[in-house]
């Protein structure tokens, strides 16, 4: 009993170490959620403006540009996966990887060539675990993304979409990420950046009553779209960049109450285990006590006749 005891014990002291652990990354979760979602809401002006902007221009032009003309017959797609680089966020970044292969598919099934661009560890390990094919990746800054990133990510991206398929340019580029909704939500999601749908932007404007200007040019069109082509990719990631980071933190947040939970439950399950060892061990030495008073007395009566 005594040893079945001591297992109790050095159990218990183990999973409240992990509950501390478990504990404190929760906290930090949570106080890094707030930092997030104050960035999420502080670029989500610019990438709307800037979208409003290239659509603007776009109608207001004819000119053929990568940034809003679709390829006839488009054969070669990127797609740029967002997850993490750390784990211990339940299934944030699987949820973004199935995202990427649901997409994936219908892109294969629409005949067109798949290139995988990948943020995170998470994605970079899933699929070099797998031999997949990944055109380049990005690590080390998931959890609190900064502009430089957005912009050392889209620079492939955009020299890709400007260069000829023949050449191992893409027709279209799509980007999947965990879109944050709430503290207890969040989606993973997939869109297309390139070419942009004009049809979207004009029905949305329409639906609040607004009227898109007409531009002149200067130089032309097309060299406003060539300006506007980066940054317009340059926010839409880093946009989606912070809201993967809001999510990521949430889901870790959620992840770890979950985990604290559990081992206060594991704690009390083990307690009331190490209780009855106790007082199974207590009744056994007054049983032996007991039997041991016995034996004597009875010795001790046997000698007196």
């Amino acid at each position: 009993m005594g040893a079945q005891l001591r297992v109790y014990k050095r159990r218990i002291q183990a999973v409240t170490a992990t509950k501390k652990i478990t504990k404190a990354m929760e906290m930090i979760a949570a106080s890094r959620i707030v930092k997030a979602q104050r960035k999420v809401a502080a670029s989500m002006p610019y990438a709307t403006e800037l979208t409003r902007a290239v659509t603007a221009v776009a109608t207001g032009s004819n000119t053929n540009h990568p940034l809003t003309t679709e390829a006839e017959a488009p054969a070669r797609a990127a797609v740029l996966l967002l997850t993490s680089d750390r784990g211990l966020a339940g299934g944030y970044s699987s949820n973004a990887i199935k995202a990427a292969e649901r997409l994936r598919e219908r892109l294969a099934a629409e005949g067109k060539e798949v290139d995988t661009y990948i943020v995170g560890r998470k994605g970079v390990a899933y699929y070099g675990f797998r031999e997949r094919k990944v055109s380049e990746s990005w690590t080390g800054f998931t959890d609190s993304p900064e502009y430089s990133d957005a912009k050392k990510i889209a620079e492939p991206l955009i020299a890709s979409i400007q260069k000829d398929t023949a050449e191992g340019g893409v027709d279209e580029l799509h980007i999947v990420f965990t879109e944050f909704v709430s503290m207890m939500t969040q989606n993973a999601v997939d869109g297309r950046m390139l070419p942009l749908s004009l049809e979207k932007g004009e029905e949305e404007s329409t639906e609040k009553g607004e009227i898109l200007p007409l531009f002149d040019f200067e130089p032309s069109a097309e060299d406003v779209l060539d300006a506007l082509l980066p940054r317009y990719v340059e926010s839409r990631i880093y946009n989606a960049l912070l809201q993967a980071a809001a999510s990521e933190h949430a889901a870790r947040r959620r992840a770890m109450k979950s985990a604290t939970d559990n081992a206060g439950e594991l704690i009390k399950s083990l307690s009331r285990l190490a209780n009855a060892a106790r007082q199974a061990e207590i009744t056994q030495e007054i049983s032996e006590i007991v039997g041991g008073a016995g034996a004597l007395a009875d010795a001790s009566a046997g000698s007196d006749k």
